[in-house]
C-alpha cells in the first residue's frame, strides 16, 4: 500500500482544515518546501498536494510553491485543487508533476473529464469528496446530487486509473477513517480502478485495516503533523 503524505496549501502556508471547513484552519508551517523535504528525508516517495485557495475559486495562487517542491525534491508530486481546464493540467505536467487531480470538473463537466483521461491517462486522477452518499465539489463547499457509485462507475467507463476518496466528515478529525466506505469501494471496484483512501486516518490500526482490505494507497495529513503517526515508521511498515 502506498503511503502518501499530504500538504494542503492556503495563503502560502501548510495548513489542515477540520472537516473541510475553511474557518477551522490550523497552520503548521509557512515553508511548504521544508515540510516536503522532511517527508522525503523520512522515506516518502510520493506527496499529495492540495491548493485550497484554488479549490474554492479555480485559480492557482500556490503554483510557485508546488513548482518549488517539485524542483527541489525527488518526490513524485500529485497536485489537486482548482483544476478546471486543460491549460492548468498542462502547466503542472510541464513542471514535472506526477499526476494532476481534479474533482469538481468530474461532476460538472463529464465530457471534459473523459477527454482528459483519454489524453493524459495515468497522469490524471479524480478526487471524490464525499458527504454521506453524495459527492461534494468546489472545495467541499457544495454538495451535489451525484452519488459516489454513479461517479465511480462513470469514471471506470472513461478509463480512469486512480480515484482518491475522502469522507469529509472524517477529514482532519482524528477519529478514525471510514473503513465501511472503503470496504464497499474495494468490494465493488477493486481491479477496475486504483483506490486511494484519504481523510481521518489517525493510527496504525486504520492503516492495517486499509491494507488488509486491499486499498491501494493512503493519504495522510494531520496524523503526521501532530505526531499521532510517525512518518518513517509508517512508510517502512507498509513499503511496497
Amino acid at each position: 500500500m502506498k503511503i502518501i503524505p499530504a500538504i494542503d496549501l492556503r495563503g502560502g502556508n501548510v495548513v489542515r482544515l477540520l472537516q473541510g471547513d475553511y474557518s477551522k484552519e490550523t497552520i503548521y508551517s509557512d515553508n511548504p518546501l521544508e515540510i516536503a523535504q522532511d517527508f522525503e528525508k523520512a522515506g516518502a516517495e510520493y506527496l499529495h498536494v492540495v491548493d485550497l485557495d484554488g479549490a474554492k475559486d479555480g485559480t492557482q495562487p500556490n503554483f510557485a510553491a508546488v513548482s518549488d517542491i517539485i524542483e527541489n525534491t525527488g518526490l513524485k508530486v500529485e497536485i489537486g485543487g482548482g483544476i478546471r481546464n486543460e491549460e492548468i493540467i498542462r502547466d503542472y505536467a510541464q513542471i514535472g508533476a506526477l499526476r494532476v487531480i481534479f474533482g469538481t470538473m468530474a461532476v460538472e463537466d463529464p465530457e471534459f473529464t473523459a477527454r482528459m483521461i483519454r489524453k493524459y491517462g495515468d497522469n490524471v486522477s479524480i478526487c471524490i469528496d464525499i458527504v454521506g452518499a453524495n459527492v461534494a465539489v468546489q472545495g467541499w463547499t457544495k454538495v451535489t446530487s451525484t452519488t459516489v457509485d454513479d461517479l465511480v462507475q462513470a469514471l471506470i467507463e472513461d478509463g480512469a486509473s486512480t480515484i482518491v476518496c475522502t469522507d469529509i466528515a472524517r477529514d482532519g478529525a482524528m477519529n478514525g477513517t471510514n473503513l465501511e466506505l472503503y470496504r464497499k469501494l474495494v468490494k465493488n471496484y477493486k481491479g477496475y480502478v486504483d483506490i486511494m483512501a484519504c481523510g481521518g486516518i489517525s493510527n496504525m490500526e486504520d492503516l492495517h485495516a486499509l491494507a488488509d482490505m486491499g486499498i491501494d494507497g493512503a493519504v495522510i495529513g494531520r496524523a503526521f503533523y501532530n505526531g499521532a503517526l510517525n512518518v518513517k515508521e509508517v512508510i517502512e511498515t507498509f513499503a511496497e
